[in-house]
């Protein structure tokens, strides 16, 4: 079959991948860069293959050594990652020209009808992943929960201390919870900013002091 008629396909999937699927979600410029180049990479080399004895076990080695590089040069989200599989997907399918056509079209849109349900703002839209900075040092696995409840208006599912500093009076959490600011009560004040008896003592010397500033400065105006 015409190779050209592949090529067309995988150019009409990878630009429904890339701007009607994740640069409309997601905003990212370099990644769509990323995911055009690598899909057209990919095609033009699995093409060129196809008809070498090595094509098969060659492209795919290859490929996968470039994706380990890849991914490892810098940090992407777990999304991310599946939108450049994605897309690596859609070149080698294309390029090998896998026959019937039906068959690659439908693989092709198996990969995009996969990606547009997952990654949907409606697929568990209250399910959420987030780093928290508590200003209190919290080692019992009640008081965090609560605490961390409390403040993200949620539900939460796990959380995972990742630094404990009591020099500074502070825990950083690595967090996954469920979003329901609509059934969840409203964060008391002393929850949201709790006061301790040294800060206290600090705030009453502070306040004392700035308002004897301003008598000694009348009495000085008084005497003169």
């Amino acid at each position: 079959m015409n190779p050209l008629i592949f090529i067309l396909a995988d150019l009409a999937a990878i630009s429904l991948l890339t701007f009607a699927l994740y640069l409309r979600r997601h905003r990212r410029r370099d990644l769509v860069v990323s995911y055009l180049g690598m899909n057209v990479g990919v095609l033009a080399v699995a093409t060129a293959l196809s008809g070498s004895a090595a094509s098969l076990g060659l492209g795919l080695g290859l490929f996968g050594v470039l994706s380990i590089i890849r991914l490892r040069s810098t940090e992407l989200a777990q999304h991310e990652v599946a939108y450049y599989f994605s897309a690596l997907a859609l070149g080698l399918i294309a390029g090998l020209g896998i026959e019937p056509l039906w068959l690659t079209v439908s693989l092709m849109a198996l990969i995009l009808l996969v990606m547009f349900v997952g990654d949907h703002p409606r697929v568990l839209p209250a399910h959420r992943h987030q780093s928290v900075i508590l200003d209190r040092a919290i080692a019992e696995d009640s008081e965090l929960f609560a605490r961390l409840e409390a403040v993200l208006h949620g539900k939460v599912h796990s959380a995972t201390v990742q630094e404990l500093d009591l020099v500074n009076d502070k825990t950083l959490v690595d967090v996954r919870y469920a979003y329901v600011p609509a059934t969840w009560p409203a964060v008391p004040a002393s929850v949201v900013e709790p006061i301790y008896p040294a800060r206290q003592a600090v705030s009453s010397q502070q306040a004392a002091a700035s308002e004897a500033v301003p008598a000694a400065a009348h009495a000085g105006t008084g005497a003169a």
